[in-house]
């Protein structure tokens, strides 16, 4: 074949027909595969380039399954919480329907007082005498003195020893004379620190002795030794003399904290903060879960427990009015409540259909998990948004069984047996519902945050994969117009080189 000698326009026609030829193909195969990069010898740059980024495309890919069953994890959290906010709800609804059952007691703990002459519901105080000091008059006249030769005299009155002065008169024995007048007595008297008395006459030659205390029990005069000599018995004044008849003027009560209430203490009368109405008895007995009516035809005063505290039994009773003899609530003893049985049993129903809902809480927080995963029980989730593990996300989760929401098991017999107790139970539900709402608020964040971070990787593949594709695909339309004129140019380079053969035809056509 090197013996073949071909012409420069036959060979020329030839090399342009196998450079057309070459393209074709390489056109053909862009429009078969795509690509216009199909290996490493088509354009290096790109196609690793290309290489890599779909590299990374795929491993993003990956985690979007990850991501997609995190979003599904939230989401039965998320329907787990919206079912037990129902169920509190329901609690709710039965702790409320105590408030509205008979109370469990036929009759509540109460204490009734002695009567008050001319007491009202506008005048607790009545309208019996007020209260005076002690006082004791004596009967002997002592305008003529008494006399008294070779010894002191001395007595005693509220434990304190009075001594009589010397008097200055003349007399007979051995020792000078003592004269005792009216005005030494009192002198004696007054000038002794601790007596608790005053002396004074009544202009007549009676000694009088006084209280200088308040006005109550305390401030009885004792008197005692000589003290016979001025007409007095021994004996001690106190009770009618020193107290008040039929008022509650002055005395004072207090009471023990009731049904976690908080402790009572009143000052009956008029004066600032003093209590002298039933209102204001009523408003000073409120904080302590009391309450208070008056029989308008005796004066008893009736204190008793409200509903809240039905099952408690009235505080420890203190103050004059108690512990003054003859006082309005002196002597008395409180008597605690006494169960209506048919109350009760439906009270007990009420707890065992409670107690029905907080099962309904535990069984429905255990089963609100995918996949394996309970963020109500106490897993945590763990997402991965990135190919290097650089963007993480933990999401930590609660215990929302019964005790993770502070509710507990309610007994019969123990609970909801007043309305403090539905009370108590009402603040611990309210409290489970503002704790599952603010997770719920949680779990949407979480939930919108992953949500955000599955909607940028899948835009963000699309990204990357476009980009490759840019690198390697061949272009259609672009691809098809050079195939269309490469087509074109085989077509007139073959008709070239059929031209520059002609032109030896021709010299053979000579030769024959």
């Amino acid at each position: 074949m090197s013996g073949i000698v071909l012409s420069a326009s036959v060979r020329q026609n030839l090399l342009s027909l196998q450079s057309t030829a070459a393209l074709l193909a390489t056109t053909q195969n862009d429009l078969a595969t795509g690509n216009k990069v199909n290996s490493a010898l088509d354009n290096p740059t790109n196609f690793f380039t290309a290489a890599g980024l779909n590299n990374r495309a795929s491993d993003i890919g990956n985690l979007l399954d990850s991501i997609g069953n995190g979003v599904q994890v939230l989401q039965a959290a998320n329907t787990g919480i919206t079912s037990l906010q129902s169920l509190v709800s329901s609690a709710q609804s039965i702790a409320n329907q105590v408030l509205q059952t008979p109370v469990g007691y036929s009759t509540k703990s109460n204490i009734t007082s002695a009567a008050i002459t001319g007491a009202t519901a506008n005048n607790l105080l009545g309208t019996g005498s007020p209260a005076t000091n002690a006082t004791v008059t004596g009967t002997t006249d002592l305008s003529a003195g008494l006399t008294d030769t070779g010894t002191s005299q001395t007595f005693t009155i509220n434990g304190t020893t009075v001594t009589l002065a010397t008097g200055t008169g003349t007399g007979t024995g051995t020792s000078p004379t003592k004269d005792f007048t009216l005005a030494n007595i009192e002198a004696a008297i007054n000038g002794t620190t601790g007596v608790g008395v005053t002396a004074s006459d009544d202009g007549a030659g009676h000694l009088i002795l006084t209280s200088t205390g308040t006005a109550g029990a305390s401030d009885a005069i004792v008197t005692t030794g000589t003290a016979a000599l001025f007409g007095i018995p021994n004996a001690t004044v106190n009770g009618t003399a020193a107290t008040t008849t039929g008022s509650l003027s002055g005395e004072t009560l207090t009471i023990g904290a009731t049904g976690g209430g908080t402790a009572t203490s009143i000052t009956f009368g008029t004066a600032a903060n003093d209590v002298s109405t039933l209102n204001e008895l009523n408003s000073a007995l409120a904080a302590n879960n009391l309450q208070a009516t008056i029989d308008s035809s005796t004066g008893k005063i009736n204190i008793v427990t409200s509903n809240d505290a039905a099952s408690s039994t009235i505080g420890t009773l203190g103050g004059t009015a108690v512990s003054t003899s003859g006082a309005a609530f002196n002597g008395l003893t409180v008597a605690g409540p006494v169960v209506d049985p048919n109350s009760q049993a439906t009270r007990a129903s009420l707890v065992s259909q409670y107690n029905n809902v907080l099962q309904q809480i535990n069984t429905t927080a255990s089963d609100s998990s995918f996949n394996g995963v309970n963020l109500l029980n106490g897993d945590t989730l763990k997402l991965v948004f990135n190919e290097t593990g650089t963007s993480t996300l933990s999401i930590t989760g609660v215990t929302f069984n019964d005790a993770g929401l502070s509710l507990s098991t309610l007994k019969a017999g123990t609970d909801f047996l007043d309305n403090n107790s539905a009370n108590t139970v009402l603040t611990q539900l309210q409290n489970a519902s503002t704790t599952l709402r603010g997770e719920a608020s949680a779990l949407g964040s979480n939930l919108s945050i992953v949500q955000i971070r599955q909607d940028f990787n899948k835009n963000l593949i699309d990204v990357l994969q476009t980009g490759a594709s840019n690198l390697t695909l061949a272009d259609p339309n672009q691809e098809a117009a050079d195939s269309q004129a490469l087509s074109t140019r085989q077509s007139i380079a073959v008709s070239a080189l059929a031209l520059a053969n002609q032109s030896q035809q021709s010299v053979l056509q000579l030769l024959r």
